[in-house]
């Protein structure tokens, strides 16, 4: 079948489940935790869903809280909350106990779904949130501090950008979608709504396992990962034979060194190394195959209808450097029940990132790191990132991640986790090789050799995991 933009294929649609159910093709299909449903079954599971949610008195803009497995009962749930008109609340099912009373006070939730059932989880219907009126899932994000955010996303910006990418991603009804991302995450919400509505084959996976994904990869065309997930199947035996076409990653630097393993592992393979944030409801900027013989280590270039500019700071006097602005259809409806923070975060239309971003002669934009994230060490100003890529680059490292310690004499101390591929080489050798590359400052006080690094959450390598481990060892 030839491959239709999504936006020609369908009348106009401003609600989600509509656009997603209308635009997916007979023989799309939903898979995970044993269970297989075709489109048919999704949009009637969906209805029975949203029956159940009116008889128990959901109304209109409710924010209910949907549990989620990572299966295709997940998938079911979004859709039937937003039949209601409902707003849809993704919570891991292993969620803490904490979590899950910070979620259920912060939004006032009567409700929660779980594998299609409903249950009431509070008497008193939430306040009326003008916010609410056009929102499709509000995803609660930590941020720099750890004191979470519920970031309200719409139907019309997450339609306008799952459009976007279905005019630039090459799928097709063709095509078997593995999405091991939970669907907490913008990111693995995008590629199973999309995957769903371009009539491929999505398979939901539960719980990252190289032994399991690597079975499946000799069936499917299109694999989603973060570049943590992307190093450990590339850690694992090369695989006889496989389908897989397109690689969509994200959410982390993929570094200069995978990008090759990849190919290494996946001959005809393509990646595409997607820039966004849950608040401008993800994929901005892309590191696309056309870019990547010179581009490594850069998140490429805007995507269509995204605008940006690099607002200057003190950590960027450069001209073509400057804080990451972004101006998208797609940004966010707002912080819940946070005007003020919502207000701050923007500089008229366009969202700051928080991220240190450098333009390139090409065009190209790479990022340096995060404002929040810079350290200052004896008065010298050390972007992370900048000091990751560089350890990265060297053929014994796997994998490389700095972070600060608090120091009594220079303010922070720079301590760097490194994964070696090879132990041929000593650390006293490591650091001589990188003071070659760069200043004597930015050489890590201390170097720890882990066999992993650290993750949060999300499963991408987490800076305030590592400080925390270093300092329960240094108590």
């Amino acid at each position: 079948m030839a491959r239709q933009p999504l936006s020609e294929a369908q009348p106009v649609t401003t609600r989600l489940h509509d656009w997603i159910l209308k635009r997916a093709g007979d023989e799309t299909a939903l898979e995970g935790a044993g269970a297989i449903y075709s489109l048919a079954e999704l949009s009637r599971e969906a209805a029975l869903l949203a029956n159940k949610l009116r008889e128990a008195g959901a109304i209109r803009s409710e924010p209910i809280v949907l549990q989620i497995n990572n299966e295709p009962s997940d998938v079911i749930g979004f859709l039937g909350i937003w039949m209601t008109g409902g707003v849809a609340v993704p919570l891991h099912v292993g969620a803490a106990a904490t979590t899950r009373e910070m979620l259920a006070s912060r939004t006032g939730a009567r409700f929660s779904v779980a594998a299609s059932s409903v249950l009431t989880i509070a008497e008193r219907a939430p306040p009326d949130r003008p916010l609410l009126k056009d929102a499709a899932v509000i995803v609660f994000t930590s941020g720099s501090t750890g004191v979470p955010k519920g970031v309200v996303v719409g139907h019309k910006g997450l339609i306008a950008k799952l459009e976007m990418l279905s005019d630039f991603l090459p799928l097709t009804n063709a095509d078997v979608v593995l999405c091991p991302l939970q669907l907490t995450f913008i990111f693995g919400m995008w590629v199973t709504f999309l995957g769903l509505a371009r009539g491929a084959r999505v398979i939901l996976l539960g719980k990252f396992s190289t032994d399991v994904v690597g079975g499946l990869l000799r069936d499917c065309t299109a694999l989603a990962a973060v570049p943590t997930m992307l190093k450990m199947i590339t850690a694992s035996p090369k695989p006889a034979s496989s389908r897989l076409q397109m690689i969509f990653t994200g959410g982390e630097s993929l570094g200069l060194t995978l990008p090759g393993k990849l190919k290494e592992h996946f001959p005809l393979v393509q990646y595409f190394d997607l820039f966004g944030l849950t608040e401008t409801g993800s994929c901005d900027f892309c590191l696309a195959p056309s870019d990547q013989s010179g581009g490594l280590g850069t998140i490429g270039r805007p995507l269509a209808g995204v605008q940006f500019k690099l607002a200057p700071t003190e950590f960027s006097p450069a001209e073509n450097e400057g804080e990451l602005q972004i101006k998208t259809p797609s940004r966010m409806l707002g912080y819940l029940d946070d005007p003020t923070l919502t207000d701050a975060s923007f500089d008229g239309a366009f969202f700051k990132t928080g991220d240190l971003a450098r333009r390139r002669e090409d065009g190209l934009v790479e990022l340096i790191g995060r404002s929040k994230e810079i350290i200052s060490r004896g008065g010298n100003k050390i972007a992370p990132l900048e000091i990751d890529n560089v350890f990265a680059e060297h053929p014994s490292v796997a994998a490389a991640m700095c972070f600060s310690i608090p120091h009594t004499n220079v303010g922070e101390a720079l301590h760097m986790m490194v994964v070696l591929q090879s132990s041929a080489i000593t650390e006293h050798e490591l650091r001589a090789w990188a003071l070659t590359k760069i200043e004597k400052f930015k050489i890590p006080d201390q170097i720890h050799f882990v066999e992993t690094l650290p993750v949060g959450r999300t499963g991408k390598a987490d800076r305030r995991e590592a400080r925390s481990w270093v300092l329960s060892k240094l108590s």
